[in-house]
């Protein structure tokens, strides 16, 4: 009797034993998994940058700068370029513009839409034209230098994606949700193929209809304003959708078709220190130029107002602390609201 506790104990012992080692490989494994994730992730965006680093002709700072900045010290500013090419395509026409900034002290973020019908000065080319036309003039040297010129700050960072690398990255996460404002049709055959019809009211969206939801502007009444807004819910929707488990599972494709259809001077540490701002992606403040439309010479402009160019041009600089915001004047109703 005596022995067979004995036994049992034993036998006891020996299972908590199993079940330890059970345990323990299973979170050793769990824990190699997740480095080899990890370290796969690192390897692609490290690999990505690399392959799609891209040197202006001013090197690397702008003009407008005394020093090179540094994201994770200083307010920088990125514009982000959305390329109407295809195939690895780089050189045509912005087809969205999106300029941001961020602060790291603040850990803030301003999100500007440049209309790309903004009737503008290009520089290099002498004359006003549309602000979209500077990349097919000049590439991202001219567009950066006539954005830089129109709002009086620099930009430190660029990354210009076409629309392949749009369409692939949302269909390797699985889509997008988003809310479809109005009913509508697409038609451009050399884009979407088949005519993209998207339905008003809260949907997901594949590739070609994510592609064709941030372009549209015919059939929305606040035109490039409008879209400016979608462009915005359609970054955050990807932002939102990218923290999922099955997007992680699919971060290879999704890097490489970026590699092959972006360009950019960030750098892989200058990634890296972006995290930060990782908490603040849904509180972003967002600005939009006020304007009117114009025809000249029967061709269809934005006439930018100055008013509004030089408010917008005042906030960017004070975030991006290249002038310090001016002094809060107290009216006499918030004296007598101390009282």
């Amino acid at each position: 009797m005596t022995q067979s506790r004995i036994a049992q104990k034993k036998n006891n012992k020996s299972g908590l034993k199993r079940a330890k080692k059970i345990t323990l490989y299973t979170l050793l494994s769990l824990f190699l998994i997740a480095g080899g994730t990890l370290a796969f992730m690192v390897y692609k965006i490290n690999s990505v940058t690399s392959g799609a680093q891209h040197e202006l002709e001013r090197g690397d700072r702008s003009d407008l700068r005394d020093t090179v900045v540094n994201p994770i010290n200083d307010p920088v500013s990125i514009l982000f370029l959305g390329l109407d090419g295809r195939e690895g395509d780089l050189s045509g026409r912005t087809d969205a513009m999106i300029l941001a900034t961020f602060n790291p002290h603040e850990k803030s973020i301003k999100m500007l839409n440049i209309p790309r019908d903004s009737y503008v000065e290009i520089v290099g080319r002498d004359r006003m034209d549309k602000i979209n036309h500077a990349h097919a003039f000049g590439g991202l040297d001219m567009t950066i230098d006539t954005v830089e010129n129109l709002l009086d700050i620099p930009v430190d960072y660029f990354v210009s994606l076409n629309f392949d690398a749009f369409m692939d990255i949302i269909d390797e996460i699985g889509g997008v949700e988003v809310y479809v404002p109005t009913t509508f049709t697409e038609r451009e055959r050399s884009v979407y193929g088949d005519p993209i019809t998207l339905y008003e009211g809260h949907q997901k969206l594949n590739g070609k209809e994510a592609l064709a939801f941030v372009r549209m502007r015919k059939h929305d009444p606040r035109g490039d304003l409008g879209r400016g807004d979608r462009q915005k819910e359609m970054i955050e929707a990807i932002i939102k959708q990218g923290a999922s488990f099955s997007t992680i599972t699919r971060f290879g494709p999704i890097m490489d078709s970026i590699g092959e259809n972006l360009n950019t001077n960030l750098s892989f540490n200058n990634i890296l220190s972006m995290h930060s701002y990782a908490t603040k992606l849904d509180n972003i403040d967002s600005l939009s130029f006020e304007g009117d439309n114009m025809m000249l010479n029967g061709i269809y402009y934005y006439q930018l107002k100055d008013e509004s160019v030089a408010e917008i041009s005042e906030i960017l600089q004070i975030h991006l602390n290249l002038r310090e915001a001016p002094p809060i004047v107290e009216t006499e109703d918030s004296d007598n609201n101390d009282i």
